[in-house]
């Protein structure tokens, strides 16, 4: 395993041998790597390496899962977050999470959709909620779109509209780092070049780690890569950390030169 970008004193997140196991069986085992500020950190690899597993550990989204038990350690600004002082709605709230497909609630305004989050952590000031979903909307690249219909309903928008609502809702916030998961995998073309386009533009306001399948996307858009790969036993490993240039110009790994070239994943 290649790691080579920054020291854990000076990054946002820091894995340091992360593993996740469920009903005693391992997904993923003895992740390391950092989370650079306001970059975009992607992780590659093919289906069932763990990239959604471990990226759902940095929110600490099993709690949610009886069967499941995470070891190592996941600082964030160097505290665990599984430390007693971190609360889980602080964390989450540090930690935001968009998912595959778009899931806003389709039922509630597109304005209630943006403040959602806000109110759930107790923010009930209507002229900071307001100020809020703007911010947030311009964010997103979804306030002039929207701004005239903030009282429709979120369902109405189509499939990129509605992902970007999600990740409005999320920066809403204000938090530190933003994970998504394949945020794109549902969307066209057009709407997936708009997210991508978004990701570039947000680093300057949050640190973001990426779960993609599309290699050509993390090539894109990441500023740094993690490669997992399944083990023989079906637990995810990381084979190689690197700024994503490197990973895909020099890797290290004969695994990493197979899997760019396409030859398994």
């Amino acid at each position: 395993m290649t790691i080579n970008v920054a020291s854990q004193t000076t990054d946002r997140m820091y894995l340091d041998k992360v593993s996740v196991a469920f009903n005693g069986r391992t997904a993923v085992r003895d992740i390391t790597f950092p989370v650079v500020p306001n970059k975009i950190t992607s992780m590659i690899g093919p289906s069932g390496s763990g990239k959604t597993t471990l990226l759902r550990a940095m929110n600490r989204m099993h709690d949610l899962t009886p069967s499941a038990k995470v070891t190592g350690h996941i600082l964030l600004d160097g505290i665990d977050i599984h430390d007693r002082s971190v609360r889980l709605t602080e964390l989450r709230g540090r930690v935001g999470m968009v998912f595959q497909r778009p899931n806003p609630f389709p039922a509630m305004s597109i304005y209630d959709n943006a403040v959602s989050g806000l109110r759930f952590i107790g923010v009930k000031d209507k002229q900071f909620l307001r100020d809020s979903a703007e911010r947030a909307l311009r964010s997103a690249a979804l306030w002039d779109a929207v701004k005239d219909r903030l009282n429709n309903a979120a369902g109405t928008l189509s499939g990129g509209e509605q992902q970007r609502l999600c990740i409005a809702r999320s920066l809403a916030v204000e938090p530190e780092v933003l994970l998504m998961d394949e945020p794109t995998a549902s969307l066209d073309p057009i709407a997936t070049k708009q997210i991508e386009d978004l990701t570039q533009s947000l680093k300057e306001l949050v640190t973001i780690v990426i779960v993609t399948h599309n290699m050509q996307q993390a090539s894109r858009i990441s500023d740094n890569c993690a490669f997992l790969l399944m083990a023989e036993d079906k637990a995810g490993e990381l084979i190689e950390f690197n700024e994503t240039q490197n990973i895909f110009n020099s890797p290290k790994d004969d695994r990493t030169i197979d899997y760019i070239a396409g030859k398994f994943g």
